[in-house]
């Protein structure tokens, strides 16, 4: 699988969502719904925050039968929500898709 197939975000544009913390606590399964641009509505599994460089990121499973992931910055907006971020620049992206396939071969390890 390569790092677009694994880390698909380019289908939609400037996608800014809050929810809250309490929906990723650990332990528990948690949902989102992102709501794109176009109308389109998806529910998405949040499967955990990670650091890359020094900022932080989300990794979202969409519940669409893919196996693609999602991949977007995490940004803390208040004491119990968060904003997810489009990542637009082409090599910040491919660092995070790094960082996030070996985070990923680590934990099936």
């Amino acid at each position: 699988m390569t790092e677009k197939e694994a880390c698909d975000t380019g289908n939609y544009d400037d996608i800014l969502e809050c929810v809250s913390e309490e929906e990723i606590e650990e332990g528990e399964t948690d949902f989102i719904t992102l709501e794109f641009d176009d109308g389109v509505e998806v529910e998405c599994e949040i499967m955990g925050v990670f650091d890359c460089e020094g900022k932080e990121y989300i990794a979202l499973i969409p519940g669409d039968g893919t196996d693609d992931v999602y991949l977007y910055g995490y940004k803390e907006v208040g004491e119990d929500e968060f904003e997810l971020v489009d990542i637009d620049d082409d090599k910040e992206f491919e660092k995070v898709a790094s960082e996030f396939e070996k985070i990923s071969v680590d934990e099936e390890e």
